[in-house]
């Protein structure tokens, strides 16, 4: 059987924080909100959702249908600007910080 190894490319991501019941649904690990994010907020792509664990959870339309970015997740911005959310431990996994970016 061939093997194949996937293509080193840049994405861009950031960590979904732990936004409880009362605060802001938007909370990010170590910043901002970034433009792609808002902008695909404003779009209707990214949806806040409250679940019954008394967290906020990010409902992202992929290409594959619907998924949720949990507390802990990254949501990742992919080579053609669609987003999905990626689970720390497979993040981790896959991915490495360019040189130069935190």
């Amino acid at each position: 059987m061939a093997r194949y190894r996937k293509k080193p490319v840049e994405i861009e991501a950031v960590q979904y924080g732990l936004a409880e019941y009362a605060d802001n649904p938007w909370e990010i690990r170590g910043g901002d909100v970034p433009q792609w994010l808002q902008d695909a907020a404003r779009d209707g792509i990214v949806v806040p959702e409250f679940r019954s664990e008394d967290y906020w959870y990010l409902k992202i339309q992929t290409l594959e249908g619907d998924m949720y970015a949990a507390p802990d997740d990254w949501i990742i911005r992919g080579v053609k600007g669609e987003l999905y959310p990626c689970k720390p431990d497979i993040f981790r996994a896959t991915y490495e910080a360019v040189s130069g970016d935190d």
